[in-house]
């Protein structure tokens, strides 16, 4: 009873779906194309995610510290090779050659190496050179030599129109030459006037007079010193030449600024001490009713001839620091 109530329906049903569809299209005009199905809305892409960080493992105190300090150096192998043969029994190790010691150069040009160099300086004729007992070269011909006691320079003094010979004591921008003589001082006891140069500001002659005996005179040594910047001509060492060399230099300037005070600093003590000192032998001399007493102002020049010695000091001093700083600087 219930199957041919079934279909009827079924089929109802069916026929229903394409009327609808149909309906919801709208009416199609007769001849034109089939329209095309709207585009359908692209798929926005998600976001990528994001890695979750790296988790940090905390800090491990109980791990030991890094060890900071450097390993010491390994010590140097020794040598794979002898450096010299060993020496058979009875014999010194070691060979008996040596190398070329000294240098002399000509005023020409010419350069010499030898093994010994020495200055003769006969009682009768001109002084000379003899290179290995052999080579003999007159000292007109010399332009710098070397020997066991230094290096040796052959120039003209300033105001002077002979050459003499100097010894290289300093090497640099600023170059220290000298030259050693001795004097003889007629003054009472040898005393005389200290070996310091009154021309410019600074040293002419360096050193004390020597002490020959009361009344009589005696001999001194005085050193010479004398100064070339950039190998340059010879010029006297004193604080306005070097101050004049030195201009570049600001420290080296401060320093001879103070050194030139400590001159005249001595200069007037010199004046001062020497008048209290003839002052007194004055008096010691002039007959009283006491009979002949030695002055008091003998006994105070004493102290005032002291005070230069120190401010000599401390003004050679203050000269070597300012060479010694120009050179050092570029």
């Amino acid at each position: 009873m219930r199957s041919p109530l079934l279909f009827p329906v079924l089929a109802m049903v069916m026929l229903a779906g394409p009327v609808a569809q149909a309906q919801d299209e709208g009416p199609r005009q007769l001849g034109a194309p089939p329209t095309m199905p709207p585009p359908s809305r692209p798929r926005t892409a998600p976001a990528p995610r994001q890695l979750e960080a790296v988790p940090v493992a905390p800090p491990d105190s109980t791990r030991r510290a890094t060890v900071t300090a450097p390993l010491p150096a390994p010590m140097p192998a020794p040598a794979s090779e002898p450096v010299y043969a060993p020496a058979a029994p009875g014999q010194l190790p070691g060979n008996n050659t040596r190398p070329t010691r000294f240098q002399v150069g000509l005023k020409n040009g010419m350069l010499y190496n030898a093994y010994d160099v020495e200055m003769k300086t006969p009682l009768f004729g001109r002084s000379y050179l003899l290179l290995d007992g052999q080579r003999r070269f007159d000292l007109t011909e010399i332009g710098f030599y070397e020997d066991e006691s230094g290096h040796y320079v052959r120039t003209m003094l300033p105001g002077s129109s002979r050459e003499t010979t100097l010894r290289r004591d300093k090497t640099g921008r600023i170059s220290l030459y000298s030259i050693t003589s001795a004097q003889y001082n007629s003054g009472p006891g040898g005393f005389g006037y200290p070996g310091y140069g009154m021309g410019g500001m600074g040293m002419g002659g360096f050193g004390m007079g020597g002490f020959g005996g009361y009344p009589y005179g005696g001999y001194r040594t005085v050193k010479t010193e004398y100064f070339s910047k950039d190998n340059g001509p010879i010029q006297s060492l004193n604080s306005r030449n070097l101050m004049l060399a030195t201009r570049d230099n600001a420290g080296a300037q401060q320093l001879l600024a103070e050194s030139r005070r400590f001159h005249q600093a001595t200069v007037a003590s010199y004046v001062v001490g020497g008048g209290l000192l003839v002052a007194g032998m004055l008096q010691t001399l002039r007959p009283t009713e006491s009979g002949r007493a030695i002055s008091p102002l003998i006994y105070a020049a004493v102290p005032v001839l002291i005070v230069p010695i120190v401010l000599q000091s401390k003004q050679v001093n203050n000269q070597r620091q300012a060479i010694a700083l120009y050179n050092s600087s570029r």
